[in-house]
């Protein structure tokens, strides 16, 4: 009977020990979803500060019908 509850208790140890792993695991991954998401956000504010530059760029080009042949 004392060794089934040795037993028990560990195997009720490893759970807790697992569960706390996997608590660390997701806030980890919870904090790096975010990182990620705030890099994502910073690259398209970039990218549409360069499309925006692209479009002023073509708007000073000179229009094709008004060059000589």
């Amino acid at each position: 009977m004392i060794s089934e509850l040795d037993l028990l208790a560990e195997k009720i140890n490893a759970l807790v020990t697992l569960t706390q792993t996997l608590k660390q695991e997701n806030a980890d991954l919870k904090a790096q979803a975010e990182s990620l998401r705030q890099e994502k956000q910073h690259l398209l504010e970039r990218i549409e500060t360069a499309r925006q530059k692209v479009v002023a760029i073509i708007d000073r080009l000179p229009s094709e019908s008004g060059g000589t042949e």
